[in-house]
């Protein structure tokens, strides 16, 4: 199983990154995904999340309106749209896969983790 994180980098504020996280070694199509982010000093906390079949999503209130998630199953393949990002948006980006039940926002419910990848914001 890998998940691959892309896309993170040094933006500056009120600017956009668009986050990818390629999968393989599971069937993607049958998984939920997420993102999780942490930030130096803080655990992990949940930002966004969609269904195996993209019907549902599920964002962290401090994303809401400024970040979206989609999948493309046919590449294997989540995303994570952000937008208008500040400094507090700055840490270590994580995708993360779970079995296809909700809810989606609990760490210690997704089975297959990514490295993850840098977003660094600056004021």
């Amino acid at each position: 199983v890998q998940l691959q994180a892309s896309g993170g980098g040094l933006v500056q504020a009120g600017g956009s990154l668009r986050l990818s996280c390629a999968a393989s070694g599971f069937t993607f199509s049958r998984y939920a995904m997420g993102w999780f982010r942490q930030a130096p000093g803080k655990e992990r906390e949940f930002v966004a999340a969609i269904s195996w079949n993209d019907v549902n999503s599920d964002y962290a209130d401090f994303v809401k309106g400024r970040f979206t998630i989609s999948r493309d199953n046919a590449k294997k393949t989540v995303y994570l749209q952000m937008n208008s990002l500040g400094p507090e948006d700055t840490a270590v980006y994580y995708c993360a896969a779970k079995d296809p039940s909700g809810p989606y926002a609990y760490r210690t419910d997704y089975a297959y983790w990514g490295r993850g990848t840098q977003v660094t914001v600056s004021s």
